[in-house]
């Protein structure tokens, strides 16, 4: 019985090697989500499927489900990103965002707004290296997943949050104001962290405002930092609630 072959676009997210020429790939495709996908010996020089599935590259891709994977037939390159190849700031960014949809992203799960928003990141940091394409990428991507944080009033009290001293409590979902969190126990304390007026501010604009805006977003360094941490703070819950849910 001849094997169906689908065909869609895809962003190559991770690879890894199987034997002496074969690759197993991670690919977040427009039609089917996230795909793994079996390249079979395709790092041998003579393969024509190499000059278009590479890390981080977007090609259109044909590949078989077999009885137990896929299997890439076709690989044609759309766009290799140059400018982020040739720049290892731009790439380490890149590595970060691959990162994250390949530890968020369930297998099979068709999602527009997420291809257009990967996308969209992939030609910003083409074109510049604003670090904080990788921030507003991130929390939309939360947001699209079901996770949007609350900015606006404490999710415990529900007052609205005035410009005073905040702390971002992932398992609360958001920013909680300061009056709430000393009724908080110890240990779900340890579970916050301060979150600076500017940062909240800063990650207002990222989920209400679109790409054009975020040249004319100017965060200090202090301000970068701050969300550095809110940032890893958030995505390392998220990752272990998943991975709890799987257990």
């Amino acid at each position: 019985m001849p094997f169906t072959h689908y065909r869609t676009e895809g962003i190559f997210l991770r690879k890894e090697g199987r034997g002496e020429a074969d690759q197993l790939f991670s690919i977040f495709t427009k039609d089917f989500g996230k795909l793994e996908i079996f390249g079979r010996a395709i790092r041998k020089i003579t393969s024509k499927l190499r000059a278009g599935s590479d890390l981080f590259y977007l090609s259109e891709i044909e590949f078989i489900q077999g009885k137990t994977h896929k299997t890439l037939t076709d690989a044609i390159l759309i766009d290799k990103f140059k400018k982020i190849r040739e720049d290892p700031e731009r790439l380490n960014l890149v590595c970060q965002i691959a990162e994250v949809l390949d530890s968020l992203l369930g297998w099979e799960e068709r999602d527009n707004k997420i291809w257009h928003l990967l996308n969209e990141a992939l030609q910003r940091l083409d074109n510049c290296k604003l670090k904080i394409t990788y921030y507003y990428f991130l929390w939309n991507l939360f947001s699209i997943l079901g996770h949007k944080p609350e900015l606006y009033s404490c999710p415990v009290c529900g007052e609205k949050l005035l410009p005073e001293t905040f702390y971002f409590v992932p398992r609360e979902g958001g920013v909680v104001c300061w009056k709430c969190l000393k009724k908080f126990a110890k240990e779900e304390k340890k579970l916050s962290k301060e979150i600076a007026v500017d940062t909240v501010k800063a990650l207002r604009l990222f989920l209400s405002e679109d790409w054009e805006t975020l040249p004319r977003i100017k965060i200090t360094e202090e301000t970068k930092r701050n969300l550095k941490e809110i940032s890893e703070l958030y995505l390392c819950y998220l990752k272990e609630e998943l991975a709890k849910a799987k257990k």
